[in-house]
């Protein structure tokens, strides 16, 4: 199989010089251009056409410029928006300006890999616990669609969610999915994070808001 092409635009040196390291450690990756400004973005992108771009944004408004052209006339090129922008409204304009991933730099290495392998598998990737926002935000019912499902559920998170739809109580759930309360509780912890809810009630309306495009894809 050929080596997966990929390069980085990153205007920080030392952040370079970690992803560089970091992403010459797969054998099937092959990182062939490094750039630093959003004129580099396209440049690169056109004269190498890599299977992934790695951009960082420190210049919002040009990189999601840059992101819409290599998108329009280079469409199979996968882009990942590694990022310190945290703000839901920088996500979204990522998004849609055809970003398959956005993931902030807070996030951990085996998260930004978990990112580039989703996006080469023609996945959308949102760093953990910070989608369903993005979500809310979007305006775009195929980019939305993407983005629910870039939410990763587990079958008995799922399972559990669908019970907390019916109106469940945590009790209630543990008998029809025969498990404790205190498991019930554990996954219901797990999915506070994920959804960055700080509640039961806030768990059940981000879950109303992504039913649709997710829930109806996991085993009862």
């Amino acid at each position: 199989m050929s080596d997966i092409t990929i390069a980085i635009v990153e205007d920080q040196p030392l952040m370079m010089t970690a992803l560089k390291t970091f992403l010459s450690a797969p054998t099937d990756f092959k990182i062939v251009a490094f750039g630093a400004t959003a004129a580099d973005m396209i440049r690169l992108a056109r004269f190498h056409v890599p299977r992934l771009m790695i951009l960082s944004p420190s210049v919002p408004d040009e990189t999601y410029d840059a992101i819409r052209t290599i998108r329009n006339v280079l469409p199979a090129i996968k882009i990942v928006a590694y990022t310190s922008q945290h703000g839901v409204d920088h996500a979204v304009r990522a998004l849609d300006a055809g970003a398959h991933g956005y993931v902030l730099k807070r996030s951990s290495a085996d998260e930004l890999m978990a990112a580039v392998r989703a996006v080469l598998k023609d996945e959308t990737y949102i760093t953990q616990g910070f989608a369903v926002r993005v979500i809310d935000a979007l305006r775009n019912t195929d980019v939305r669609h993407r983005v629910a499902e870039a939410i990763k559920l587990s079958q008995r998170e799922g399972q559990i969610v669908r019970l907390l739809l019916r109106g469940m109580t945590n009790k209630e759930i543990a008998a029809t999915l025969r498990i404790t309360e205190k498991t019930v509780k554990h996954y219901m912890t797990e999915l506070m994070q994920k959804m960055q809810a700080r509640n039961r009630v806030e768990v059940i309306i981000a879950a109303q808001k992504m039913s649709e495009y997710r829930l109806q894809s996991l085993d009862a």
